[in-house]
C-alpha cells in the first residue's frame, strides 16, 4: 500500500465539512474542490499558526504546481480530515503532501502535492521563506522509519 495513504504520514489534520454544493451530478464531491480543500489546508496552518498575512503583509504564497491522485469517493454530508506534511522545504518554495481522510478513517480517500513559492508582494519575485513560516513547516516534515508507529 502506498504510504501517502496512511494517516500516520500527516503530521497536521484541519477539519472539514463538505457542503451540498460540493457534490456533482454523480453523487460525490467534484474532483476540482478537492484543490479548495487542500488549499484552505494550507492557507489556514499558513495564517494562524504561521502569521502569514495575507492581506497585507509583504510576503505572500503563491502555488506554482498542484495534482490530486483519488482512490475512494467522498459526498456530502461527509466530514472529512485534510493531513497534511512538508516533503521539502527550500529557500524559497515549500512542496507539501496531503491526504483527503473521512473523519477517523485510517486510508486517505485522496492524496496530492501542492507547491508554494514566497514572493514578494509588490513585485511578485522569489524571496526566502519568513523564519515564523519555516520554523512551522520544519515541524510537519513526514516521521523517519525510526519514529513511525509500529
Amino acid at each position: 500500500m502506498n504510504h501517502l495513504r496512511r494517516r500516520e504520514h500527516y503530521r497536521h489534520y484541519t477539519p472539514i465539512t463538505t457542503r451540498w454544493h460540493d457534490n456533482d451530478v454523480y453523487g460525490h464531491v467534484n474532483n476540482v474542490v478537492y484543490y479548495s480543500f487542500f488549499d484552505s489546508a494550507v492557507n489556514r496552518l499558513l495564517v494562524q499558526e504561521g502569521g502569514l498575512d495575507i492581506d497585507q503583509g509583504r510576503v505572500i504564497a503563491l502555488v506554482v504546481s498542484s495534482a490530486c491522485d483519488y482512490q475512494a469517493p467522498v459526498a456530502f454530508p461527509h466530514d472529512i480530515e485534510v493531513g497534511l506534511a512538508v516533503s521539502r522545504l527550500g529557500n524559497t518554495s515549500v512542496h507539501y503532501q496531503l491526504a483527503v481522510f473521512l473523519a477517523g478513517q485510517p486510508l486517505a480517500c485522496a492524496t496530492g502535492r501542492f507547491v508554494h513559492v514566497f514572493v514578494d508582494r509588490e513585485g511578485r519575485r522569489p524571496v526566502p521563506v519568513p523564519d515564523c513560516l519555516r520554523h512551522v513547516l520544519s515541524e510537519l516534515q513526514p516521521l523517519s522509519p525510526e519514529e513511525q508507529p509500529s
